[in-house]
């Protein structure tokens, strides 16, 4: 039969081995942080990238325990092979990781985090939340949201509205689940068609092409992206259409603030933020975490909000890149 001294010193010591084991593991070596983001293929990438060499500029000079290596690729495939390169070449302990695509990326960003590295994700989640340690993006559901119901009250809760989507990941689901959501609420209000535009001016402009042939109404445009709706303007000018009263893009760019500060077009009097700079905000926060042998909350989200005339200068950045 077992004393109950003897329990008191027995139970003292596992509490005492569990406080320990709950304190941080103070870091042991020096950080190797790997930061893998998609090609300047568009500005608001041009803005990541920007961002992201700031960010490498500003920790590594601050940190002499810190080495930053920042791999760029312009599809899913190049970003799974500089992945690997990161673990076998690189050898990284840490990784800031920015999928080109959600599920393409998700089984290499689990064999980095299977290595040992601690892994934060930004902006497109994978589809297996196992694979990360850390999530760090903008609001995508008020992405969503904020355009549906600013297009809803535009147009009296009445109008046929067309989309354009990103690229086929998380957080373009979140947004466009979040945009549906609030047309549910106008049934007078009808989305006709909603087509992935790769967040391409390009690609937009072609997409748009189709909807002004397809339709021979159309009252509003969810570019869902400032790139994005320089090519849903262009299409619309070369068809001459003067139907449409809205054109709603996102994300912020300098050019979409500034035309929203002069008033000079009224199909655009409003956007959303959606600032590159988190990618810096997520090298910083992951860096110093790891630095001092502590991990990051598990989801970290940077507020969108409304643009508008009144509140635009607060948004206007005429010496960034996007």
């Amino acid at each position: 039969m077992i004393s109950r001294t003897t329990r008191r010193i027995a139970l003292g010591a596992i509490a005492a081995a569990a406080t320990i084991a709950a304190l941080p593991a103070f870091a042991a070596e020096k950080v190797n942080l790997g930061v893998s983001i998609p090609a300047a293929t568009h500005s608001f990438m041009g803005g990541i990238n920007y961002w992201a060499n700031q960010a490498k500029k500003d920790l590594e000079k601050q940190h002499k325990d810190l080495k930053i290596t920042i791999k760029t690729a312009a599809n899913a495939p190049e970003q799974a092979n500089q992945l690997q390169d990161f673990s076998t070449v690189t050898k990284i302990n840490a990784l800031v990781v920015f999928p080109f695509e959600s599920a393409a990326l998700t089984k290499p960003v689990a064999q980095v985090k299977a290595k040992g590295a601690y892994v934060t994700v930004v902006d497109r989640g994978l589809t297996d939340t196992s694979a990360q340690d850390a999530y760090v993006a903008g609001d995508n559901t008020a992405f969503g949201r904020i355009p549906a119901e600013y297009i809803a009250k535009t147009l009296g809760g009445k109008g046929n509205v067309v989309a354009l989507r990103g690229i086929a990941t998380t957080l373009d689901n979140e947004r466009m689940d979040a945009f549906n959501a609030v047309l549910k609420n106008h049934p007078d209000i009808k989305l006709l068609d909603a087509k992935y535009a790769n967040w391409n001016r390009d690609d937009a402009f072609k997409v748009t092409q189709d909807y002004l042939t397809r339709f021979k109404s159309i009252d509003a445009v969810w570019a869902a992206d400032d790139d994005m709706a320089v090519g849903v303007l262009k299409a619309i000018e070369q068809a001459k259409r003067t139907d449409i009263k809205v054109v709603f893009g996102g994300a912020g760019a300098k050019g979409m603030v500034k035309t929203i500060m002069d008033g000079k077009d009224k199909r655009l009097a409003a956007d959303v933020s959606y600032s590159p700079k988190f990618i810096y905000d997520a090298i910083k926060l992951t860096a110093e975490a790891r630095l001092k042998g502590e991990k990051l909350p598990a989801t970290t989200i940077i507020p969108s909000v409304l643009i508008t005339k009144d509140n635009a200068k607060s948004f206007y950045f005429p010496d960034s890149p996007f």
